[in-house]
C-alpha cells in the first residue's frame, strides 16, 4: 500500500504499474480497494490497475468533514494526477459508480471508459432511507454486532463464504468513521438528467440477484448512456457480484477493454 495526499485526505491506494493502458477502480459502500483483487488478477497482464480507498474507508485517512461524491470524484481525478495519468477507464461498483459516473461528467476528456458495476445513476429510494439511517446510527452508536453485520453483509455481499471476512474487517474498525460515509450515502443527488453528455463508451454489469440495487437501473443507464454496451447480466450475482462470479464479470471487462478505440 502506498498513499497520495489529494485534496487535503491521505488516499491509500495500490497500482500495479507497467505500461499497460490505465484502468482506475473505485469501492462500493463499506468495502475497500481489497474487493477488485479478482479484476486486477485478471487485468494486471495487460492493463495497469490502480485500486484505490474513498473517504472514510480502508486505509485512506481525511478530517471527518461533511464530503458528497463529487468530492470524491475530485479525489479520483487528484489521484490520477498525482500518477501522472491524463487519462484512464475509471470504474467502479455500487458506491464507486457514482463516483465514476461523476468523474465523467467533470473531466469527459480524461475517462477513456467507464465501468459500471452493479450501481446506478439516482438518489436513495425514499421508502428504504429510514431503513438504512437506523444501521448507521446503530453501527455508529454501538458497532456492527453480528446480527447488524449479517444484515447489512446480505444486502451487500450475499454469499456466507465471503461474508465472514468482511464481516471481520468491518468489525475491526471504529465504528464511529461510517458517520459521515452514511450522510453521503443516504444524500446523494441524482444525476440521471445528466447522463446524457457522457461520451465515454459504457459497460454496465448487474447482478440478478442484487438486493440493494434493482435490476431496472441497470436497464436505465444503459438506455440512457450515449455510448453504452448491452447490458451484461449476471445470473445468481449479487450487488457484490464482482465478488461472487468474477469469471463473469472479468470476461465482460475484458471484452470491454478490448474494445475500446486506442
Amino acid at each position: 500500500m502506498v498513499t497520495a495526499t489529494v485534496n487535503g485526505a491521505e488516499i491509500a491506494y495500490d497500482d500495479t504499474g507497467g505500461d499497460g493502458p490505465p484502468v482506475i477502480l473505485a469501492h462500493g459502500f463499506l468495502m475497500d480497494r481489497s474487493m477488485f483483487a479478482p479484476q486486477v488478477e485478471a487485468l494486471r497482464g495487460s492493463h495497469r490497475v490502480i485500486t484505490w480507498d474513498e473517504r472514510g474507508f480502508g486505509d485512506t485517512q481525511y478530517d471527518g468533514e461533511p464530503f458528497t461524491y463529487w468530492d470524491s470524484a475530485q479525489d479520483c481525478l487528484g489521484l490520477l494526477d498525482h500518477l501522472g495519468i491524463d487519462r484512464a477507464v475509471v470504474g467502479g461498483m455500487s458506491q464507486g459508480g457514482f463516483i465514476s459516473l461523476r468523474v465523467a461528467l467533470l473531466a469527459p476528456e480524461r475517462v477513456r471508459g467507464l465501468i459500471l458495476l452493479d450501481t446506478q445513476a439516482g438518489t436513495e429510494d425514499p421508502e428504504a432511507i429510514p431503513l438504512y439511517q437506523g444501521m448507521v446510527d446503530t453501527w455508529v452508536a454501538d458497532g456492527p454486532n453480528d446480527e447488524l453485520s449479517s444484515t447489512v453483509a446480505g444486502l451487500i455481499i450475499g454469499e456466507p463464504a465471503l461474508s465472514a471476512a468482511w464481516i471481520a474487517t468491518w468489525q475491526s474498525r471504529p465504528k464511529e468513521s461510517l458517520g459521515q460515509p452514511g450522510t453521503t450515502l443516504l444524500t446523494r443527488d441524482s444525476i440521471w438528467d445528466r447522463l446524457g453528455e457522457i461520451e465515454a463508451p459504457s459497460l454496465v454489469v448487474h447482478g440478478t440477484a442484487d438486493v440493494a440495487i434493482p435490476l431496472e437501473h441497470a436497464e436505465r443507464l444503459v438506455a440512457e448512456l450515449p455510448h453504452a454496451a448491452p447490458l451484461v447480466v449476471v445470473e445468481g450475482g449479487t450487488h457484490s457480484a464482482n465478488l461472487t462470479h468474477p469469471k463473469e464479470v472479468n470476461a465482460a471487462i475484458v471484452a470491454f477493454l478490448g474494445g475500446l478505440p486506442a
